[in-house]
């Protein structure tokens, strides 16, 4: 659904033109030309973002920002001035503007800082739904598992979850790290603040720190408005990390800053801003050894890993998964619409008996599938993948055989490649395709 907007501006042409250049974004604009009727509108219907001009008939701009804040502090106002003063902009700041642009409007200014503001809505109504996602009492029911190592592994994150220190999660890829930062998160005394996941191996190098920092108008060709970064957004709340390892080294240093000083500089700025940020960071590499070879900072990996928690493979902990395979059945059959009840006993074997390289990810990928193809309310082996089943005559990847994980990886691919395209193939082993990219380089396996 688009989202609506509400322009309210008593100069005819501008606001015509206002309204075109936002609809042609997509959003959803209604017009007004004074506070009054701004007022009305604004009690029978909901808006993502108004955008009022400061000098109106009757009252002033400034005044229906504070009448729409006592009424919805949460509402997004953004003010337009043609009075390029610091008092006026200071004003509408302290009476809870987003933000203010200066007349005259220039499109993309004003396309920008729309982008912004819903983008900073987005990410509060992410958190309030992650909160959900949890239950009110934020506890630990979303990690599944009764094994001895992840009661311990739970036991453990109860005790540190609410101090300030930051928490490096090692594991192999699919373990459940995000899920794990989440309960700290939750559990601690940031929970009504922001949590910001960050993929640190998702983003290009050379925009991941504009995403990060953000950056001031002009600060390079085509930053016609300010930006907030991510860690701005996430003041007082907690940044999780993943795939730190695949930090470049520029960044690096600036991330440690971050941590040491608590203060971010956006790209072009002049000057810092103070920032409270617990950062949990996760990787599944060794970053010991990063730091051996140089491609990692010292300096940063000891201000990171002051807690370590490092997340089992699946299959060293297998007796969680017939609970997990469980949890996932009735997930999917809720969410498919089906009523798929129960795993054939020699479907659960073979669940079982499978070294799993993707770990719970994998699983969860699996029992999605399962759960689609099957036209009953049992899973039998033969809703399962072939290479779970191992039954090839050719060479295939079989189940009786005992593979390392690289090995195993190395066959998957090799066996797999034509049946599946890059970013399949990626979540079946659950590995990035960045990743994939990289094995395939070091094995010199190149695409049929």
């Amino acid at each position: 659904m688009a989202e609506r907007l509400l322009i309210v501006e008593d100069e005819e042409d501008l606001c015509a033109s206002l309204r075109r250049v936002l609809q042609r974004e997509g959003y959803t604009v209604d017009t007004v030309n004074n506070a009054e009727s701004a007022l009305e509108i604004f009690e029978h219907g909901f808006y993502d973002l108004i955008i009022t001009d400061i000098i109106l008939p009757g009252i002033t701009g400034i005044e229906l920002l504070k009448k729409i804040k006592e009424s919805l502090p949460e509402q997004l106002v953004v003010i337009m001035t043609a009075h390029a003063s610091l008092e006026t902009a200071v004003e509408a700041l302290r009476s809870g503007a987003y933000d203010y642009v200066v007349k005259p409007i220039m499109h993309e200014e004003i396309k920008q800082i729309v982008k912004n503001a819903l983008r900073e809505k987005a990410l509060k109504s992410e958190t309030v739904i992650l909160k959900k996602q949890l239950g009110e009492s934020y506890d630990f029911d979303n990690i599944i598992g009764g094994s001895g190592i992840i009661t311990a592994l739970i036991e453990e994150v109860k005790k540190i979850a609410d101090s300030k220190s930051n928490v490096l999660l090692l594991g192999e890829t699919g373990t459940g790290k995000e899920l794990f930062a989440k309960a700290i998160h939750f559990n601690s005394s940031r929970r009504d603040k922001p949590f910001i996941p960050i993929n640190c191996s998702a983003i290009p190098e050379n925009l991941l720190e504009s995403e990060l920092f953000g950056y001031a108008k002009g600060a390079f060709t085509g930053a016609v408005a300010t930006k907030r970064g991510l860690f701005e957004e996430a003041d007082n709340g907690t940044v999780f990390l993943d795939e730190i390892g695949d930090l470049g080294q520029p960044l690096q240093a600036k991330l440690l800053r971050v941590i040491d000083d608590g203060e971010i500089r956006p790209l072009g700025g002049i000057n810092s801003r103070r920032v409270d940020i617990r950062f949990i960071t996760a990787t599944n590499k060794d970053l010991a050894k990063a730091v051996r070879e140089g491609t990692f900072r010292e300096d940063l990996y000891y201000r990171i890993n002051v807690v370590t928690l490092v997340l089992p493979p699946l299959r060293e902990r297998r007796e969680d998964l017939a609970m997990l395979a469980k949890h996932f059945l009735e997930k999917f059959s809720h969410e498919i619409g089906k009523d798929v009840r129960v795993i054939d006993d020699e479907a659960l074997r073979i669940l079982l008996e499978y070294s799993w390289p993707g770990n719970i990810r994998e699983l969860q990928n699996i029992m999605e599938r399962a759960v689609l193809i099957t036209d009953s309310n049992f899973i039998m082996p033969k809703h399962l993948p072939e290479m779970l089943r191992g039954v090839s005559a050719t060479g295939s990847v079989q189940r009786g055989r005992l593979l390392s994980i690289e090995d195993y990886t190395k066959e998957f691919i090799m066996q797999y490649q034509t049946d599946y395209n890059e970013q399949q193939l990626a979540d079946k082993l659950g590995i990035t395709r960045k990743s994939l990219w990289e094995k395939r380089k070091k094995w010199d396996i190149r695409r049929k």
